[in-house]
């Protein structure tokens, strides 16, 4: 490299938006740049020459060389070429988050490690200003629904010519035809990604970034043909029980699907949920109703996220072998009581250890029903904080008797 070209480099270096570290191949610090410098609170002295570790919270701290060593003996890349989310330690104690970005640089006589830290404080203000208008959003329909709660009981108890039992009825359907119409449970999936893809256009518009603009215009697109099928399958609740609604099966790139939706969900999980999407088969198409299953798949996601922790992964697999095709998902999450599984797929039933986490009792029941449209058979395994198992199971000679 030439001496032009060495300051050239050090120079987009020195003035890069994002931090640059780089640290030896034992973890000290050998150079950083003042972004760097000025995210973590220090001065270049006071880092160069030090561990790494000392820029991380426990228990990374701690475990920093441990990482190192175990990549030495083994060679196995657990972060290098892998961009995650982590924690910075800053010099007055305080952390914050960070999108971390590992590479190793062959010099000649030695290898190096550099790493690219892009400070995400401001995009999680702006997440949680977000969760805010949800939270302002869900409270909203749910007065709304009580309005109309309130207006059916109304109703109901101004037929004084129909008998006490039979008003107790009608009152009971038009209940649930109201609350299934205005289900904050079912909305909040599409309407979390129209928020925060409309949040990042922002943020693009100034860059003038037209590719990723681009992506989540399309991605705001889908996820309001979403929001309409559900508000158009909810409102037509009676056509489902009464069989109106028909499964339209065809050929579908099941993969291409399947992907779509992990990439679509894993924007409203928690942090560091992870979707972990898998196929097994050297097929990847199958005769289905692609609508009935995004909804139904995005609908048990939606719950593995809700009843899962932080730091946990979500299992979504589909497999097609010869004539049979399975969808499963798996999580870690709370699980569901024993005594609770014989009406797991009942409408309005949430079981007893769902506490304050919002629900409308209602998803399952409607992928139980998008199922048996497709003659399909639905099945469960569920333990008290050891997760669930969901798999939809589908023959395509008996799809292809619909």
């Amino acid at each position: 490299m030439t001496l032009n070209s060495t300051k050239l480099l050090e120079t987009i270096i020195a003035t890069a938006i994002d931090g640059i570290i780089t640290i030896d191949s034992t973890g000290i610090i050998e150079t950083i740049n003042p972004s760097a410098l000025k995210v973590f609170g220090y001065e270049s002295h006071e880092v160069i020459g030090q561990n790494i570790s000392m820029l991380m919270p426990e228990p990374d701290r701690s475990r920093h060389d441990n990482y190192i060593e175990n990549y030495h003996n083994t060679g196995v890349k657990k972060i290098i070429g892998i961009g995650r989310e982590v924690l910075g330690l800053k010099k007055d104690g305080s952390t914050f988050p960070f999108r971390l970005a590992v590479s190793e640089v062959k010099l000649e006589d030695k290898i190096i490690f550099a790493g690219f830290v892009h400070d995400l404080s401001k995009e999680k203000e702006a997440e949680r200003h977000m969760l805010h208008y949800t939270e302002e959003l869900e409270k909203t329909v749910s007065e709304r629904t009580k309005d109309l709660i309130d207006t059916v009981v109304e109703l109901e108890n101004a037929k004084a010519d129909v008998s006490q039992s039979l008003q107790k009825e009608i009152h009971l359907n038009q209940m649930k035809t109201q609350f299934v119409s205005m289900a904050s449970h079912e909305f909040r999936t599409p309407l979390s990604s129209i928020q925060l893809s409309a949040s990042l256009i922002e943020k693009y518009l100034g860059k003038g970034d037209e590719q990723n603009i681009k992506k989540h215009l399309d991605r705001i697109r889908n996820s309001v043909q979403l929001l309409t099928t559900i508000l158009n399958d909810f409102l037509s609740h009676e056509k489902l029980e009464s069989g109106g609604v028909k499964a339209n099966c065809q050929e579908i790139n099941l993969v291409k699907l399947s992907e779509e939706i992990a990439e679509e969900m894993q924007v409203i999980c928690k942090v560091n949920q992870h979707i972990v999407y898998q196929h097994t088969g050297a097929e990847g198409t199958f005769y289905l109703d692609s609508n009935l299953i995004k909804n139904a798949v995005i609908n048990l996601i939606s719950n593995s996220i809700k009843f899962s922790g932080e730091n946990s992964f979500i299992e979504f697999n589909t497999e097609i072998t010869g004539e049979v095709c399975k969808i499963t998902v798996k999580d870690n999450g709370i699980g569901i009581p024993e005594s609770d599984q014989g009406q797991l797929f009942e409408p309005f039933f949430r079981a007893n250890n769902t506490g304050n986490i919002p629900g409308t009792g209602l998803g399952l029941n409607i992928v139980r029903r998008y199922v048996e449209l497709m003659n399909g058979v639905i099945s469960f395994k569920s333990s008290i904080n050891q997760g669930t198992f969901i798999r939809m199971e589908f023959d395509r000679n008996k799809l292809k008797a619909i």
